[in-house]
């Protein structure tokens, strides 16, 4: 592994005004902070089909271009905004293009957004795909609740908010280069749809 990580930060919002993206923009900073370089990958930027197992890689958009990033990188940020308790479709559709290529053994950071109160369930979400596909998930975590109020035109309302964000961006440089954990029960069991 380099002596500076790379780290790849997923954006799961689509919207202009992203406070997502911004959250992860900071998380960079701290990525960048602690050694490592770090690259925004916008699913805005990707044309990301639904997930389809039986269309072919070529059919697929992006999604080859966009899994190649991720297994390339050394550890990878999740953001992601909450939707009806859990994380965005957009993010979702992103992962079922990888699998464990590109997450087996690779520390993952989470970060969830909330127009209301603190985005839990969508981060619990994220920590149990992740698991399933054995990457190993920061027990740290960033969560910016009534984003509304603590994101005002891209800069952080609360520094305590801030710094707790940046220090996601630390962690998963710090953590880059944990040993690979044994499998879990959970990707014994997810092998996919087998006809």
């Amino acid at each position: 592994m380099p002596d500076s990580p790379h780290i790849a930060a997923i954006c799961g919002s689509l919207r202009d005004e992203s406070v997502t993206r911004v959250a992860l923009e900071h998380a960079l900073e701290g990525v960048e902070e602690e050694g490592g370089a770090g690259e925004l990958l916008d699913l805005r930027e990707y044309d990301l089909p639904a997930y389809d197992p039986d269309v072919d890689a070529e059919n697929a958009g992006d999604a080859a271009e966009l899994a190649q990033k991720v297994r390339e990188a050394d550890a990878v940020l999740l953001g992601t905004p909450m939707y009806h308790g859990s994380y965005s479709s957009n993010l979702k559709t992103a992962l079922d293009y990888c699998g464990f290529d590109e997450f087996e053994h690779k520390t993952v950071g989470l970060l969830g957004v909330s127009g209301g109160s603190f985005p839990i369930t969508a981060l619990e979400h994220l920590r149990s795909v992740c698991r399933a596909l054995d990457a190993w998930v920061l027990p740290y975590q960033a969560a910016v609740p009534r984003s509304h109020s603590s994101v005002r035109d891209g800069t952080f309302t609360d520094e305590k908010l801030e710094e707790r964000v940046r220090e996601l961006g630390r962690e998963v440089v710090n953590y880059a280069t944990i040993e690979p954990s044994p499998p879990t029960m959970e990707s014994e069991e997810n092998v996919g749809a087998v006809d």
